[in-house]
């Protein structure tokens, strides 16, 4: 084992000049000078006769890592407890983000999601108090829309941190914003949130696709607004176009895109569209729409028209304009028929008078003399 020797030699007296010139040149052998040296133990016994500091070597160097510890502060310091309350397919779908983003991630849901949950690197937790004592940051409810308040209040809130941020990601805004206000104690904090995408438009990337926001009653202190900017910033970093918005204006919007979206798809849906050996591109469009909208779950549609009050108007206006295209169409031709079935007659101001109606495919019958009858003005 080696080891390390400081040596000091002993000063020994000078002239002023002297000094002056050790002033001058610090490599001087009369300054005074301190310097280690590497030792075997034979060779310090051999210097036992000066005064030293004799330090052994250990086997392995221990540096102080301080750009290491400032890094892993930061991490934490970044990273959220996040408790994802409904485990099913959208809520497997945002987990996986939130564990690449190297947050601590946990579940809840009534059907047991405990092996998938493993497989993602997320705690499960069957009992909503084992959970709601692990006091997360942050809640994410990802239920359906007609369950949200059932679920919100079988939680036992009384076991989280007096300012949790409870989150929504439901595809209505207005609902849960109220259901939240009214069952929430003050003390909590509420963000309301639409992410415009699913774990189908989404499973390649999140670039570009739209995440609505609502920081509905965020409390006061850094940490508190630190925290919603660390769970908004997951979104933006994987790309999303961020767009902060009321929960009224969201719904007014939705009503009018996602719910007439679905509403065609699920008409289309019902006329049982298949592929064919000619499909053009908007066809094909088509043939997505249902796919898209038919993997969802009927009650999704459903929550779209019961919890969003301007869902009725949109599908009365949307029954108007069938109605008004169909009278468009029955128009033309109505004016097609019946310059065909009166041609020239009509225009000498004649009105011609069919005896029959002829057969589905059979030409209309010539004209007579006696079937020609004039106007009466």
């Amino acid at each position: 084992m080696l080891s390390f020797t400081p040596l000091q030699s002993k000063p020994t007296p000078t002239s002023n000049s002297n000094r002056f010139s050790n002033l001058t040149n610090p490599t001087s052998s009369t300054s005074r000078r301190r310097h280690f040296s590497v030792s075997s133990p034979s060779e310090v016994s051999h210097h036992r006769g000066r005064r030293r500091l004799s330090i052994k070597a250990i086997d392995a160097a221990q540096p102080y890592d301080y750009e290491a510890l400032v890094s892993n502060q930061y991490a934490q310091s970044s990273r959220l407890k996040i408790a994802i309350v409904g485990f099913g397919n959208f809520g497997q779908f945002l987990a996986k983000s939130f564990v690449t983003k190297g947050h601590v991630v946990m579940a809840h849901s009534r059907t047991d999601y405990s092996q998938i949950a493993n497989s993602l690197g997320v705690s499960f937790f069957q009992d909503p108090h084992d959970l709601c004592e692990q006091h997360p940051d942050v809640i994410v409810l990802c239920t359906s829309i007609i369950s949200t308040e059932t679920v919100l209040r079988s939680l036992p809130i009384q076991r989280l941190k007096r300012n949790t941020l409870f989150v929504d990601v439901l595809s209505v805004k207005e609902f849960p914003k109220n259901i939240f206000l009214q069952v929430l104690p003050t003390h909590f904090d509420i963000l309301c949130t639409h992410p415009m995408f699913g774990p189908e438009s989404g499973k390649d990337s999140w670039k570009d696709l739209i995440f609505m926001f609502d920081k509905v009653r965020i409390g006061e202190g850094r940490s508190r607004t630190a925290r919603v900017d660390k769970f908004l910033d997951i979104f933006e970093k994987e790309g999303c176009r961020m767009v902060p918005m009321t929960c009224a204006e969201h719904d007014k919007h939705a009503a009018g895109s996602q719910f007439i979206t679905h509403t065609m798809g699920r008409v289309l849906e019902k006329l049982g569209l298949e592929t064919t050996p000619i499909n053009t591109k908007g066809y094909e469009t088509l043939l997505n729409l249902v796919d898209n909208t038919s993997s969802d779950s009927f009650d999704l549609y459903y929550g779209l028209f019961m919890y969003n009050k301007n869902a009725m108007e949109e599908l009365e206006r949307l029954d108007l304009a069938f109605e008004a295209l169909k009278k468009e169409l029955f128009g033309h031709l109505h004016d097609l028929l019946r310059k065909q079935l009166f041609g020239k007659a009509e225009e000498a101001g004649q009105r011609r008078v069919l005896t029959k109606l002829p057969r589905n495919g059979y030409a209309l019958p010539a004209p007579s003399s006696d079937a020609v009858k004039p106007e009466n003005n």
